[in-house]
């Protein structure tokens, strides 16, 4: 295939998946219906060896493209393969240490392998990168959660509700918090609040209220 060509099917690789990075900013009303904590918005299972194989030879031909490690990593990590992706994204933070959404998805990848204390830290990053976007103070919230630090926790969603009140996730997630604070007046404001947007969370937060009761 001529380098041009080339060229052209990874600049538009990479268009979509930045592309389907940005969606949960304008996604808040679409979210799936929670059945326990929600992270950030789950990513369907992707594999392309095609897609694999054009960014490793586009990084063999400049390693320091931190748009095609970014690119590299969206794969590994949209093909569950967590470990890597956390690589990749290191990659990238090498050459662009102030991508915030690079600081986000590594997060989330710590989140998913079970690593709370390394999600929280890069997270808190990704939350002073990137002041104004909820999705990653709902992910920090819930890695303190992991901990155990239910005060962070709630610190945290409340930052994210701020920012987007109808955040279905962050709001389902705090009245669960408060829930193991033993809090059932601060669920039930969760719980009403829910119900102005979205039925569905709602009712799942209603019936762990009655299970707490």
């Amino acid at each position: 295939m001529e380098r041009t060509k080339i060229d052209a099917i990874m600049r538009a690789l990479i268009i979509v998946a930045l592309f389907m990075v940005l969606l949960p900013l304008s996604s808040c009303g679409k979210e799936e219906k929670p059945s326990g904590k929600a992270s950030v918005q789950s990513l369907s299972t992707y594999s392309s060896d095609s897609a694999f194989v054009e960014v490793k030879k586009k990084l063999q031909e400049n390693p320091k493209d931190a748009d095609a490690w970014y690119h590299l990593a969206d794969l590994y990590d949209r093909n569950a393969q967590y470990a890597e992706a956390i690589d990749a994204y290191k990659k990238v933070l090498e050459l662009k240490p102030t991508m915030g959404y690079a600081y986000l998805k590594m997060g989330t990848a710590y989140d998913r392998l079970n690593q709370p204390e390394e999600a929280v830290k890069v997270l808190k990053k990704a939350t002073q990168r990137m002041p104004g976007f909820a999705v990653g103070y709902n992910n920090l919230g819930v890695a303190y959660g992991k901990l155990g630090k239910l005060s962070d926790e709630v610190t945290a969603l409340q930052k994210a509700i701020k920012l987007r009140p109808t955040y279905t996730a962050a709001r389902f997630n705090l009245g669960m918090t408060y829930l193991k604070m033993k809090n059932k007046k601060g669920a039930m404001q969760e719980y009403e609040s829910l119900k102005k947007f979205d039925d569905g969370a709602a009712e799942a937060l209603q019936k762990e209220i009655r299970k707490a009761s």
